[in-house]
Formats: C-alpha cells, sequence, structure tokens
C-alpha cells in the first residue's frame, strides 16, 4: 500500500522524467539546480503536499504542480537582477555626497583663504596701532624735560643736563638751578666768581670749556673760601666731568688722596697728585688740565693748556 509521500514521488519522477524529453538545456540546469540538496527536494515536496491531498487523487495534469516551481523561478530572478537595481543608485548617492563634500571643501578653502587676508588686515591695523604708538612714544620721550635754569647758559644742553642731575647728590635733586656768576654777565674775575658763591651755600657746579667745543667742570662746596696758601678743601661728593669724549663723562674721587680743590685769590685747581684735573688762572683767560691720581682722569679738555671759552 502506497504512502502519501510515495505517490508524490512517483508522480514527481514521472513529471521529470515527460519533462526532460521536451525541455531544453537552459530547463534542465534549472531542474538541476533545483534537484540539488535533499532540503530543497524536500521542500517541494511540501509545498506540493498540500495540492495532492486535498484533490484526494492523482491529478494527471502535471503543470498544475509545476505553477509553485515557476513561481520560485520567478521570485529568483528579482535576486540577481536586485545587485543590478541597487548599486546604480549607489552609486548616485555616492556621486551626491562626493559633491556636498567637494562644495563643502571649496567653501572651506575660499573662508581659509579670506581668512588670512582679513587676519593680515587686522594684523596690519595693529602693526599701525602699534607703530603710531611706537612713534607717540617716541616723540614723547624725545621732548626733553624743559631746564630748571633760573637763566639760560652757554654750556648746559639738556643731555648735559640730565647727565648732571643724576650725579649731582639727592639732597639738591629737583631744586631749580641759579646762575651764581657768568663771565658774559659779570665780566672776567675770579675774585667776583669767589664772591658771588657766597649768596647760595651749597653744592654748586663750576662749568667751562675750551675753544674747540669741549665743556668741563667739577662740583664744589660753596662758598668758596679763599686760603693765604694752597690748602685742600672740600669733601668726597667733589668730582669731574667731561665732553672731550663725545658723551658726558665724570670721575668720582678715588680715595687715593683728599685733594679736592684749592681756591686762591688768584688760582682755582680741582684734584693734585702729579696734575691738577683743572686749574683755572686768576683772570679766567686761560687753564690747564691733566691727570690727577685723585680722581683717576685723563685731560679734560682737547689739550692740557687752552683758553677758557667763558665761565659759569
Amino acid at each position: 500500500m502506497y504512502t502519501l509521500k510515495d505517490k508524490v514521488a512517483e508522480g514527481l519522477s514521472r513529471l521529470f522524467s515527460d519533462s526532460s524529453n521536451h525541455s531544453t538545456p537552459s530547463d534542465l540546469s534549472q531542474a538541476s539546480l533545483y534537484s540539488k540538496g535533499s532540503s530543497s527536494l524536500y521542500s517541494i515536496f511540501s509545498y506540493i503536499t498540500p495540492s495532492v491531498s486535498s484533490g484526494g487523487s492523482r491529478s494527471k495534469d502535471h503543470g498544475s504542480h509545476l505553477k509553485p516551481i515557476e513561481s520560485l523561478e520567478l521570485q529568483d530572478e528579482p535576486l540577481d537582477s536586485y545587485e543590478d537595481l541597487i548599486i546604480p543608485f549607489t552609486n548616485e548617492k555616492l556621486v551626491r555626497v562626493h559633491e556636498v563634500k567637494k562644495k563643502i571643501s571649496e567653501d572651506c578653502d575660499n573662508k581659509q583663504t579670506i581668512s588670512p587676508r582679513g587676519e593680515d588686515k587686522d594684523h596690519t591695523s595693529e602693526r599701525s596701532d602699534s607703530d603710531e604708538f611706537q612713534d607717540t612714544r617716541e616723540q614723547r620721550s624725545s621732548i626733553k624735560p624743559p631746564l630748571n635754569l633760573s637763566d639760560e647758559s652757554v654750556f648746559i644742553t639738556c643731555d648735559l643736563y640730565e647727565f648732571l642731575v643724576s650725579s649731582l647728590p639727592n639732597i639738591v635733586k629737583g631744586c631749580q638751578w641759579m646762575l651764581l656768576y657768568s663771565t658774559l654777565k659779570h665780566g672776567i674775575s675770579l675774585r667776583t666768581l669767589i664772591r658771588k658763591s657766597a649768596e647760595l651755600p651749597g653744592p654748586c657746579l663750576l662749568i667751562t670749556g675750551d675753544r674747540k667745543g669741549a665743556v668741563f667742570g667739577a662740583m664744589l662746596e660753596c662758598p668758596l673760601k679763599p686760603t693765604p696758601k694752597r690748602k685742600y678743601q672740600g669733601t668726597n661728593q667733589t668730582f669731574v666731568f667731561t665732553t672731550v669724549y663725545g658723551e658726558p663723562r665724570l670721575f668720582r674721587p678715588t680715595g687715593a688722596n683728599r685733594y679736592y680743590y684749592i681756591c686762591l685769590n688768584d688760582l682755582l685747581a680741582v684734584g693734585g697728585g702729579g696734575n691738577f684735573a683743572l686749574c683755572l688762572d686768576g683772570e679766567l683767560l686761560t687753564g690747564s688740565s691733566g691727570p690727577s691720581e685723585t680722581f683717576g682722569n685723563s685731560c679734560l679738555a682737547h689739550n692740557q693748556d687752552f683758553d677758557l671759552n667763558n665761565v659759569e
């Protein structure tokens, strides 16, 4: 007695044998594809079984059993063409993405191209502002403070004034400078100079120069007091200075001796030990200068003996 499965198997074998006589090579290849593996064949059996069991008898029309198979073949065809369908869509999407990225990169490049110019403009403005500030600061620094002098001086310039102010004792810094004596105003006389020095006691600057343009002098203690004999006076705050080297230069006591200055009615000399650092005659017409041990200086004028160009 045949079972249901045996009947279905026999019907299929007959079906394949009949179709093999009239099938083309392509049909055979498709049939061989579906015959591979017991699982695929079993799935066909399970698919056809309901139709056979519902009919109650074997149907002679074998074409009805091929409909599911044909439907399976039709379902496989889109699977083969699915890749062909999705690839153009994917390529088109990638092209759009690539175009968007390209546009974004171009925009970024444009921004980067414009940005340095803006930065250069900003830096240029900053540089111009800084240059303007620098120029303003230089102009302010180039403006010298007014000379705190009671009268005009033949020798004192702004640079020499600042140099001497920084060299004076702290007790007189910030004070107004008073012109006690000038050969242009008070005549050529050492005695007049000594007499005028008594008007204001304290540190006093003796300033003179030679005919070649050098300016030099010394700081002394006023009032000047003439002595009958050569006797040194003064303190270690005494110093000598000169511009013969192009810039103001100052020489303070070395401590080798205490020969600060001598004041006579016909002679005024500063320093000692070998030579006077600065010596003026009684008529204030000529002078001399040489290396001294007191200040360790060299000659303050262009020559050791010179003609005076005014005295203040």
